[in-house]
């Protein structure tokens, strides 16, 4: 749904919050899709060629996404880009019922991973001198009655304390926002939200916190910075993505879906959301076919792990920021690991150091994508949840430490 931050290592196709007292026990249906509630989000060189094929030689690869298919997800698809080459590899079905796996090249929904594309495009216009960090929002968006004190770093860092419209976790509760888990998502899962119109269900909510003091994962704060984007350019959303990221990178597989589209369009595996009816039954229904506004700019667009892994190279190796707000963006909040639309990880020199991650989860698909600082080792991996009952606290936990494992840790 948003993307779970783990802090510890555990979260174009190919042919054509916490203030550390946010910690509160929460019903399993929405410790399952809640993965925003963790302790942070589950979380270039040049491209490897488009027509790399699994190669025989990485079975510690292949046994960790196998591993991901028997702990109860439908299916899987990874990414390895380092210094043997690029892997590329599948597990499990791309469609319940029938044999064949998911596409290496499919596409798939990558939650709170949007995340870091956002803030990409926010930091160009810092770059340009058209928005400053550290003035106040409202300056901006001076029809949101923003308190004045939150700046646009506060946004990108989530350090506001404004109120997470998907739900906020406090320490003795769990606070419902629009409806994102149960029979009722599953009913509204064609609903249109409007940027504009999430931003000011959360901002007529308390905060959490004054601004600037403390940390708490809210898809407002860049649902904000979506409308921020808007104000300043005079585009749309969309169109600055396509034009400053997706264009210029060649990432034909990556899509920011305009607000209406429900469509993964091209080869994807299916996604599937397990949850109890009015009577108590557990139904599961296919939700590759979902209106992602409910998550908007937070968490809606679609990749595939080949530009994953080439945006994140492509960033980390100077190809879209300045090297000053490149650094900026990868300076951690202290008690989260989180920067601006990516999370820091300290893995230690057996695991190759510092590992920078974009990650997420929405209703049915969950990704994962991490990469030495340089840019240079990159693993991206989708995963599909199917008909069995799957914790993702702890079994994408489990999945997570051993991918790194397989690929970053030597010994």
């Amino acid at each position: 749904m948003v993307a779970a931050v783990i802090s510890s290592p555990i979260a174009a196709s190919e042919p054509r919050t916490t203030r550390s007292t946010n910690r509160v026990r929460t019903p399993r249906v929405l410790r399952r899709v809640g993965v925003a509630a963790l302790a942070v989000t589950l979380l270039a060189g040049a491209a490897a060629p488009a027509t790399a094929a699994a190669r025989p030689d990485r079975p510690e690869l292949q046994a960790a996404i196998q591993s991901i298919v028997d702990q109860g997800f439908a299916g899987t698809q990874m990414r390895v880009r380092d210094q043997r080459g690029e892997w590329v590899g599948s597990a499990g079905v791309s469609k319940l019922g029938e044999p064949a796996k998911p596409a290496t090249y499919g596409r798939f929904r990558v939650g709170s991973a949007t995340k870091a594309f956002t803030a990409t495009v926010a930091l160009q216009l810092v770059a340009a001198g058209q928005v400053g960090l550290d003035t106040p929002a409202a300056d901006y968006l001076p029809g949101y009655g923003l308190d004045r004190r939150i700046t646009v770093r506060m946004l990108l860092q989530h350090t506001s304390g404004l109120f997470n419209f998907t739900g906020e976790f406090y320490p003795d509760r769990f606070e419902p926002g629009i409806p994102v888990t149960g029979e009722e998502w599953v009913d509204n899962r064609f609903h249109v939200y409007p940027p504009a119109e999430l931003a000011r269900f959360a901002l007529a909510k308390p905060t959490r916190f004054e601004p600037g003091t403390g940390w708490s994962y809210a898809n407002t704060n860049y649902v904000l910075i979506r409308l921020l984007i808007e104000k300043v350019t005079g585009h749309s959303y969309v169109d600055e993505v396509k034009r400053r990221i997706l264009w210029p990178l060649k990432l034909w597989g990556t899509e920011a879906p305009e607000l209406w589209s429900t469509e993964i369009l091209g080869p994807h595996a299916h996604g599937y959301y397990r949850y109890e009816d009015a009577s108590g039954q557990k139904q599961t229904v296919d939700v590759s076919r979902q209106n992602p506004s409910w998550l908007s700019n937070g968490g809606d667009m679609i990749s595939t792990t080949q530009d994953l892994s080439t945006f994140l190279a492509a960033l980390l190796g100077g190809k879209l920021l300045p090297a000053p707000l490149l650094a900026q963006m990868l300076t951690p909040y202290p008690t989260s690991g989180y920067g601006f639309g990516l999370t820091m990880m300290a893995m230690g020199p057996s695991c190759g150091g510092t590992l920078v991650a974009i990650s997420g989860f929405i209703n049915g698909y969950g990704q994962l994508t991490y990469s030495t600082l340089d840019g240079r080792k990159t693993l991206s991996a989708s995963v599909t949840t199917g008909d069995k009952d799957v914790d993702l606290i702890p079994e994408g936990a489990k999945a997570v430490q051993k991918l790194l494992k397989a690929e970053f840790c030597t010994g």
